[in-house]
């Protein structure tokens, strides 16, 4: 099996796995209890809770460990607009996750001014435009590390610096970005931050929202005293503690991985050009992630290449995974001006620390005969 989809979600770490087998068995405590017992299990969350805020770059005291991204997001976004009334509006892109996206729409049917950023040929958001947007009654700009379906690296710091110039807060969905490029919290002012423990090779189900110190966010889960009172419920401990692992793994081979997979993703997408005539890289002039890579096949419907592929036990996506069974062209392609012909032929890779030479060497000999084979087919490869 070839797994090039590990945007969509990444294998389990061996080690996280170790990490986590005594919480499902002889560790299996509630930390909040009150006994002896029940601490000792609080002290491997706050455990946990130092391994994440090292790799992110903050204080212990800022991480609040959540479901998974898509909880972060709606945390910050129900709950900035809850803070002040008179600024309750909200600034995103065109591109976002729907996580944030969507409930950004939602809160707009009910009553919060909302703007939505374009992006232009590259993927990249227009700045100019979010200038504009963000005004007297913004309460929350969100926009995202960088693109799930084409890699692409937003401009967060500059996009920060301008929801504070216009009174603001700040959050970006870092889904995607985090372990891929080094980045550090308290180097860049922002002020929420999400991430998904299933994006860099720890478990699902368990995630995180970083709340810069100073500000008091509206609790989104109401009940127990849980994680300062911000996220109510019974901590998943093994997940958590699993998340720990896979973020303390995160930064002993950030550097490593980014080399690697960049220099993986360069053979493919050199070997992809030079053997499927008609494909072309998207965004392949800005600064991407650098283990994604979203390719047009013109003439090849992707969800064909998709199929053939997968009877190759070669795993590939034609975008996020949040969409699949849509028959809609990708969002995220239309606000980059591509047309639904064109935007039916992409095809998105993406590489981990997993992915071997000899895996992409498998692809680079299995992709072009799946490629003419169809183009010899459609009626729209001419």
């Amino acid at each position: 099996m070839i797994y090039l989809d590990n945007n969509a979600t990444t294998k389990i770490a061996p080690e996280v796995v170790e990490a986590m087998k005594p919480f499902n068995h002889e560790l299996y405590g509630n930390p909040s209890s009150f006994h002896t017992f029940g601490d000792r299990i609080f002290e491997h969350i706050e455990e946990a809770r130092e391994k994440v805020a090292s790799l992110l770059g903050c204080r212990a005291e800022e991480i609040v460990f959540t479901s998974g991204g898509t909880e972060s997001d709606n945390t910050v976004l129900f709950g900035v607009s809850e803070m002040n009334p008179s600024r309750s509006g909200i600034v995103t892109t065109s591109i976002e996750h729907p996580a944030v996206l969507d409930t950004a729409e939602y809160l707009s049917k009910h009553g919060h001014p909302l703007g939505i950023v374009g992006v232009d040929n590259n993927g990249v958001l227009i700045t100019e435009e979010l200038e504009t947007l963000v005004d007297k009654y913004t309460g929350i700009v969100s926009v995202m590390m960088a693109n799930n379906e084409t890699g692409v690296i937003q401009p967060v710091k500059e996009a920060c610096a301008i929801a504070h110039a216009g009174g603001a807060l700040f959050h970006t969905d870092a889904v995607q970005a985090v372990a891929k490029i080094p980045f550090s919290i308290s180097e860049m002012d922002i002020d929420f931050l999400s991430l998904s423990s299933h994006k860099l090779h720890g478990p699902k189900g368990v995630g995180v929202l970083f709340i810069r110190k100073g500000i008091k966010l509206p609790a989104f889960i109401h009940g127990g005293h849980q994680e300062n009172g911000y996220r109510a419920g019974t901590y998943n401990v093994a997940g958590i503690v699993g998340l720990g692992k896979a973020a303390e793994l995160a930064g002993e081979f950030l550097n490593e991985e980014v080399v690697n997979t960049k220099k993986l993703l360069r053979k493919l997408e050199k070997g992809i050009l030079d053997s499927c005539p008609g494909s072309s890289v998207l965004s392949a002039d800005v600064k991407r992630l650098p283990n994604t890579a979203t390719i047009i096949f013109a003439g090849c419907e992707s969800e064909a290449i998709l199929t053939l592929l997968d009877m190759k036990d070669i795993y590939v996506s034609s975008g996020s995974a949040c969409s699949t069974g849509s028959t809609s062209p990708s969002y995220v392609l239309s606000a980059m001006g591509i047309d639904d012909f064109r935007a039916n032929t992409a095809i998105r890779f993406s590489l981990s620390r997993n992915t071997t030479n000899e895996e992409i060497d498998k692809v680079l000999v299995e992709l072009p005969l799946i490629i003419e084979k169809l183009r010899n087919i459609s009626p729209y490869a001419q």
